[in-house]
């Protein structure tokens, strides 16, 4: 254990995230998770009592993390900063590959000051996956380093069956697993192995990979679920669209935030060093792998800053070489980076929690709607999904992320029409609606938007404004 690092990493990792700490509403996606998680804990099967496209076992993490003795928010959050610890290390080890021990070192700690300039600190599924796919990176790249190495099947198969955990947190890594797949079946081919060799071992590779995700599939199957795990996990992302012009500008703002890491990829092999013990043949490995990531991150074309989380990992470790000292015995461009990465990591999260408002607030507007509910289920049309969870009210709907309902992008995604889902929450009569009285993020759909307003005004009355840092929302209640 490199005792060295961890006491660097940790520090800094728990410095850069306390700002965000036990905020239950600081990304959409995250307080999503753990409302899973709770209802997972009540008995509700993901993708039949509450729908998301996610896979099983990014929930499963959610679950442990709410089977914690103490704030489940904090839970899930600590647990992503151990993820993100020890993805670290294993970036070290991997940098080292290529570049002397402290500027491994420095490529470890700059994943963990940069990976809050892009909003994937806490629970994103990026911090949770990028563990098992860096540490199935490390084993492919040290496999490839080694010509005739009669162990080279079971390496693989350690590698197939991380990235096949990993994909029951995020089905993107395929692309990197695909990569990885192929780089190792190169260098048995090189060994000497023969075709039949290469298709045997590379089917049972890919079987590895997809078991975990197989014997998800199958436990729903047999619970007479697999055509709706199906549609949940593969075939909804078919249906859903992109605003462009909002992706390429945040494309447009990741490209900006990346030139540093560039200017870093074209330093590192000027700075390449002559140590004993480096294996710079490793290169075209690492550089595939970063390729494999990036493709993963733009084939989807929505370009959300998180999902940068993985492509992070082999930049850092590309990077290493840069991050050394120069001949003149300086290390520049190492302060710089980390620099840029530690005055990132403090401007993005306090304009996030600028946004999002603080814990007392969510408290408040938690006790606000509380008090009207009288028995009855809360319905977050536009808001904070994480307010089922703390006001523990019964969801009218298993689209219990709000964008499902009331975003266009998702209209012809969900396998039902919206419209007539909505019509059907507000016949249900739900004893709180909460609605945004400020903006949006993304474009909304102005159908369900207009049915749940007509019921709005035909049943319920006004009660309530609540503002979440910048956002304000307006609760109504049952007439």
């Amino acid at each position: 254990m490199p005792w060295g690092s961890l006491a660097l990493f940790v520090p800094v990792a728990f410095a850069l995230r306390i700002m965000m700490f036990g905020k239950p509403a600081f990304q959409s996606d995250e307080q999503f998770y753990l409302l899973v998680a709770q209802r997972m804990a009540q008995g509700a099967l993901p993708y039949i009592d509450i729908w998301d496209r996610k896979p099983w076992g990014l929930f499963a993490i959610y679950r442990a993390a709410f089977a914690l003795p103490f704030d489940p928010v904090l839970g899930y959050q600590l647990l992503g900063l151990i993820c993100s610890v020890l993805t670290a290390l294993v970036i070290e080890r991997i940098a080292h590959l290529i570049a002397p021990q402290r500027a491994a070192r420095m490529a470890g700690l700059v994943y963990l000051l940069w990976q809050p300039v892009f909003n994937v600190a806490l629970g994103q599924s990026p911090v949770f996956y990028n563990l098992p796919v860096a540490t199935a990176a490390l084993i492919v790249m040290e496999a490839h380093a080694r010509a005739h190495d009669a162990s080279l099947p079971r390496r693989g198969m350690k590698a197939m069956l991380l990235l096949g955990l990993a994909m029951q947190i995020k089905y993107s890594v395929v692309f990197e697993g695909a990569a990885f797949g192929l780089m190792l079946l190169i260098r048995g081919r090189l060994d000497g192995w023969s075709g039949r060799q290469v298709a045997l071992i590379g089917i049972t590779w890919i079987s590895v990979a997809l078991a975990p995700t197989g014997v998800a599939w199958a436990g729903y199957a047999l619970a007479g679920h697999g055509e709706a795990f199906a549609h949940a996990n593969f075939t909804s992302i078919l249906g859903r669209t992109t605003d462009l012009p909002e992706a390429f500008a945040r494309l447009a703002k990741e490209c900006v935030a990346l030139i540093p890491f560039a200017f870093a990829l074209l330093l590192a092999p000027f700075r390449l060093p002559q140590v004993r013990g480096i294996r710079p043949a490793v290169l075209p490995c690492l550089r595939i792998w970063a390729l494999a990531s990036l493709g993963g991150f733009l084939v989807f074309g929505t370009w959300y800053d998180h999902y940068l989380g993985p492509v992070l990992v082999p930049l850092c470790a590309l990077s290493a070489p840069a991050l050394a000292r120069n001949d003149k015995g300086e290390r520049w461009y190492g302060n710089l980076l980390s620099a840029l990465g530690v005055i990132g990591a403090i401007i993005v999260p306090a304009l996030q929690v600028r946004e999002k408002g603080s814990a007392a607030q969510f408290t408040a507007a938690t006790h606000d709607i509380a008090r009207e509910l009288r028995g009855r289920c809360l319905y977050v049309f536009e808001g904070d999904s994480a307010l089922y969870r703390t006001t523990n009210a019964c969801i009218p709907t298993r689209f219990a992320y709000p964008s499902h309902l009331n975003a266009m992008n998702e209209a012809k995604a969900l396998g039902i029409n919206p419209a007539d889902e909505v019509r059907r929450i507000m016949a249900s009569r739900p004893g709180v609606v909460v609605i945004s009285l400020s903006g949006r993020p993304n474009r909304a759909n102005d159908e369900t938007r207009a049915i749940v307003m007509k019921a709005l005004h035909r049943n319920y009355r006004a009660y309530a404004e609540v503002t979440l840092g910048t956002r304000r929302f307006g609760l109504w209640k049952l007439k």
